[in-house]
């Protein structure tokens, strides 16, 4: 896999600038025979800011007055803008202002852009932006004049052209299927293109089969990476089926593992895991998602797999635990894998409780590289080190280089529980440690038991612990750490013996130790679209090693008072956008 697969972002190679250029000597005006329903739905709330002036980009604030400013310096807010996911914001808006400042927008990405030149035309940019373009196309077009609806028809043909050579050269993963789901978009919607359609679909339908595997993941381990490819096929389906288009059996199984992983991946809330450079994803995507692919296939929805991309589930009366139970994506995705082995997240009803700290690439590379560490995760961690490590002499600083080669998984479930045992070698070779989790979810959910244990199992891991325990001082510091949700408010109760989580609901969990002191710690929640980190709190208990086998055993419980389900009325913050 390429360097830009394995930044998560696609760069445009010298290829596909040759090609964007040369085809954009198209000139003869074709027609737009169908417009297919726009389905990359966008926010209201974000339109009024962009109309106001405020573009929140990525975590990055653009200032613009009647205009759409392309000159982002992030790589992610590059790729948002050249995508033209902010043409969904203002059609969501869709008076007459917001038509106005869209097709200002269109009008300055064709002057700067539109004879091949800048960063969105790589094959799975402008997959992406043909696929708004035309599902936009009569918001774009309403009030203007011939000439403009030419050169708008000209860019389509220029796009169409452009994918038809170079989608197949698109970075593998979502990229491949944005560009491919975006000629498909072409043959469907333009003159002269309906026969090509066949071809397209059955491309399609190959690059899903070779690149999500049996469980419904995808290599880089990203779950809302899999929501985005699973939309994009959603639309791809919904495409077909309103021009009569036979779906191939391939494409109708590989959406159905995909369905079986996100909802696997999917917390109590509806919200996915965070991991691995992925966020919750947006508001009802996954809900929407996954109603379309039902609708479609006519096969009552499935229950959610225990297992799926390297992560476990256990789910019991509302309350959901998802936990990483892989190696990281080190070969696919070096430089957004975290070192979050065995780490695990924990929602009641609609509240997230524990939570690993999210991915900070939009704050920089210093937040990105933070966010990755191992004490970033509800997890064990040894003082100073990551279960994997970043960078090697001659290698990325920011590439998960070495991490643990052997991640044990079984189930132990009884009729009273749902139980899983877990472990990884991951500080094997550098401190000769193994770490061992186990965790036992109640059956009405209620409670959660875990035991965590540092063990040197055998002569030569023993004799690595020795010679690091001597050099630290005859011990080996760790901390066991829980990120909270920042709308969990804690407090420690019982002279430090005990905390009480109170969610926004109303529910109190409380969290005990056997044989730890429980200490509350500054932390952060580095949420996707906001401008800076949110300021959190966190349980840690810090021990030190001293044996070849160390354990603590805890619980997070449901007070005894607080109902399994309630109604929960409180306010969420969905646009998250603070201070503008």
């Amino acid at each position: 896999m390429s360097k830009a697969a394995s930044s998560g972002t696609e760069r445009v190679s010298a290829m596909d600038r040759l090609a964007a250029r040369w085809l954009g000597r198209v000139r003869a005006p074709i027609a737009i025979t169908s417009q297919p329903e726009p389905r990359s739905l966008g926010l209201f709330a974000r339109g009024q800011q962009m109309l106001a002036g405020n573009f929140l980009v990525a975590g990055e604030l653009l200032q613009a007055d009647g205009a759409v400013p392309f000159d982002a310096t992030s790589p992610e807010a590059v790729d948002e803008l050249q995508g033209f996911g902010w043409l969904d914001h203002l059609a969501a808006v869709g008076d007459k202002p917001a038509r106005d400042l869209a097709q200002a927008g269109l009008a300055e990405w064709m002057r700067r852009y539109g004879r091949g030149s800048g960063p969105g035309w790589a094959p799975g940019l402008a997959g992406r932006r043909l696929i708004r373009l035309i599902s936009h196309a009569v918001f774009l077009l309403q009030g203007t004049d011939g000439p403009s609806q030419t050169a708008f028809l000209r860019m389509l043909a220029h796009h169409a052209n452009f994918l038809h050579k170079r989608a197949a050269h698109a970075v593998t993963g979502l990229p491949r299927i944005e560009a491919r789901t975006g000629l498909l978009y072409a043959a469907l919607s333009l003159e002269g293109w309906h026969t090509r359609a066949p071809g397209i679909v059955a491309a399609l339908a190959r690059d899903c089969d070779a690149q999500v595997a049996a469980d419904g993941g995808l290599a880089t381990r990203n779950p809302e990476e899999v929501l985005d490819v699973f939309e994009c096929l959603g639309w791809a389906a919904q495409l077909l089926a309103e021009n009569a288009q036979p779906l191939p059996e391939e494409m109708t199984e590989v959406m159905s593992r995909i369905a079986g992983a996100l909802r696997c991946l999917r917390h109590a809330d509806g919200g996915l895991v965070r991991c691995h450079g992925g966020g919750r994803g947006r508001e009802g995507a996954l809900a929407a998602a996954l109603a379309t692919h039902d609708a479609l296939s006519n096969i009552p929805p499935a229950s959610a797999p225990e297992r799926a991309m390297g992560y476990v589930r256990l789910a019991a009366g509302r309350t959901s635990v998802i936990v990483d139970a892989a190696p990281p994506p080190m070969k696919t995705a070096p430089g957004r894998a975290h070192a979050a082995t065995l780490a695990f997240e924990l929602t009641s009803n609609r509240r997230p409780v524990i939570v690993s700290c999210g991915d900070g690439r939009s704050f920089g590379p210093e937040w990105h590289r933070a966010s990755r560490a191992t004490a970033s995760h509800s997890t064990l961690a040894l003082e100073g080190y990551s279960s994997s490590r970043f960078g090697t002499p001659g290698g990325r600083r920011l590439d998960l280089t070495d991490g643990p080669h052997h991640v044990g998984v079984e189930f132990r479930h009884t009729p009273y529980a749902r139980a899983v045992a877990l472990s990884h070698d991951g500080y094997g070779e550098s401190h000769g440690l193994e770490h061992l989790r186990y965790l036992d979810l109640s059956a009405d959910g209620r409670v959660l038991s875990g035991e965590d244990m540092l063990i040197a199992t055998g002569r030569p891991a023993q004799k690595r612990f020795d010679e690091v325990s001597t050099r630290l001082g005859g011990g080996i510091a760790y901390a066991l750490r829980f990120h909270l949700h920042p709308e969990v408010d804690a407090s420690l109760d019982m002279n430090g013996t005990a905390i009480s989580l109170t969610l926004r609901s109303g529910e109190i969990w409380v969290m005990r130790a056997e044989g730890a002191t429980l200490a509350l710690a500054p932390s952060v929640y580095l949420e996707k679209g906001r401008i800076k980190p949110r300021a959190t709190q966190q349980i840690v208990l810090s021990l030190r090693a001293t044996s070849y086998t160390s354990q603590i055993n805890w619980t997070l419980a449901k007070a005894h008072d607080t109902p399994t389900a309630l109604r929960d009325h409180a306010q969420d913050d969905i646009l998250a956008v603070p201070d503008l």
